[in-house]
């Protein structure tokens, strides 16, 4: 009866030796709606221009806009490395530059900037 139980065992654990278990191949196909692309193109844009997101900025000017046309030209002469723009704000026209992502990167750059322009200074715009 012993030796009947280990021929049992044995060819038991032969045959769960021999089973292997197979990996499946798989394939996944994601839908998306068509508009998802351009939205996420959107978002990186108004993060690169400091609409959304924890960015710092720089004002060099406030005031009309014929004396702020001149600013940004002089900038863009001197600084094209970071972006600037013209924020009209009521009543006044300001001279923003950069999209800083923290404020150790907007006041190095305020160091080299206020070399030409000493009225600069560094802001957190809010969020519109």
């Amino acid at each position: 009866m012993l030796r009947k139980k280990k021929f049992i065992l044995t060819i038991a654990l032969a045959v769960a030796g021999i089973t292997t278990s197979q990996a499946q191949d798989g394939q996944v196909t994601i839908h998306q709606d068509e508009k998802i692309p351009a939205l996420l193109e959107k978002k990186t844009e108004m993060v690169q221009d400091g609409v959304i997101g924890d960015r710092y900025r720089i004002q060099l000017f406030s005031g009309d806009n014929n004396e702020a046309s001149k600013v940004i030209k002089e900038y863009r002469s001197l600084f094209p490395e970071w972006s600037s723009t013209i924020v009209f704000e009521t009543p006044n026209y300001k001279v923003w530059v950069g999209n800083f992502r923290n404020s150790l990167e907007a006041d190095r750059a305020l160091l080299r900037i206020k070399k030409s322009f000493p009225a600069a200074f560094r802001f957190k715009p809010e969020k519109r």
